[in-house]
């Protein structure tokens, strides 16, 4: 028991170490080859953000814990909404009424709504998988569009996680290095510990997936928001949960689906798939309706979430 823990630990530990270093080489590379920085934070930094997820779903897969890979998304996914968004808004008020960000909540919704009608045509396989990533495709080149016709994001290499561009060469292949290494040893440990965790106490791989696995992959966001929450700037978090909501769905399961097959366990199709799309339509108000995300929002988006977990464990 007490290996397994120090397993999910390391496996933690390497997978928010690990997906900085590949984000900070990866926008580095880009830079250097000349590739615009628009191009660069919409794509080179939104895949290598949910990196820590695709390995971990990835490795689940290979070692026979499908239970894991699905439980993952649907539960970052969660937690993203109420824990990412809750606990920064309980230290600052995030101003949603002013964010401009419903074309991309509206592509959130729409990507939930196509992953669980897929969802009960499982088990997830190759076809499934096209779909996803054809509609990840689509999402990409919509936001491409959108943003050289508008020019407001990330238009400057400032603008950009792990921007540097006086960085020379050999720092740049140390962070690729570092990440390429580092993603699938920490995925290795976190699934492993995880999966003998859940064996030993009788606990599905589904839960383990919805409940550790998740919050463990979901700590990059949660901790970018909770320093940007203290800076006041708890804004950036909104935009943050909306794009890797977007790729947990479409990229993580669409990439995972052609390594093997994942089935979707009943429970999913009865409770935690309707969780998930509550928790994003929870965010309409916020969004479409222009209201803010108070403080006292924050602690009820907060005590769902701990209601939730709860209810699954219990």
């Amino acid at each position: 028991m007490l290996m397994d823990v120090v397993y999910v630990v390391v496996g933690l530990v390497l997978l928010v170490l690990a997906g900085d270093a590949l984000v900070r080489g990866s926008v580095n590379l880009s830079l250097r080859l000349g590739i615009p920085p628009l191009i660069v934070g919409l794509t080179v930094v939104a895949f290598g953000t949910s990196a820590p997820e695709l390995l971990v779903s990835v490795q689940a897969i290979m070692n026979d814990a499908p239970g894991i890979a699905l439980g993952n998304v649907v539960g970052s996914n969660i937690a993203n909404v109420l824990l990412v968004l809750g606990i920064p808004a309980i230290i600052c008020t995030i101003h949603s009424s002013t964010l401009g960000v419903s074309r991309g909540f509206i592509t959130m919704l729409a990507a939930t709504a196509l992953f669980i009608g897929l969802c009960f045509l499982g088990p997830i396989t190759w076809w499934h998988a096209s779909i996803l990533l054809v509609g990840l495709a689509l999402m990409i080149a919509d936001n491409i569009h959108s943003a050289r016709q508008h020019r407001n994001t990330a238009t400057d290499e400032e603008d950009l996680e792990g921007a540097d561009p006086s960085a020379p060469w050999w720092k740049i292949i140390a962070f690729l290095v570092v990440g390429l290494i580092g993603l699938p040893i920490g995925a290795g440990f976190l699934v492993e510990g995880a999966s003998d965790i859940a064996r030993l106490y009788g606990i599905s791989e589904t839960v383990i997936g919805l409940t550790l696995v998740a919050v463990g992959t979901s700590l990059p966001e949660l901790a970018t928001s909770v320093i940007a929450a203290f800076k006041r700037q708890a804004d950036v978090a909104m935009g943050n949960v909306i794009g890797s909501n977007v790729f947990n769905l479409l990229g993580i399961i669409g990439v995972a689906g052609f390594v093997g097959p994942i089935p979707v366990d009943p429970s999913m199709l009865t409770s935690d798939l309707w969780v998930m799309a509550a928790a994003s339509l929870l965010l309409i108000p916020f969004i479409l309706m222009r209201f803010n995300i108070t403080r006292t929002v924050g602690v009820a988006f907060v005590a769902i979430y701990v209601a939730y977990t709860v209810s699954l464990v219990v």
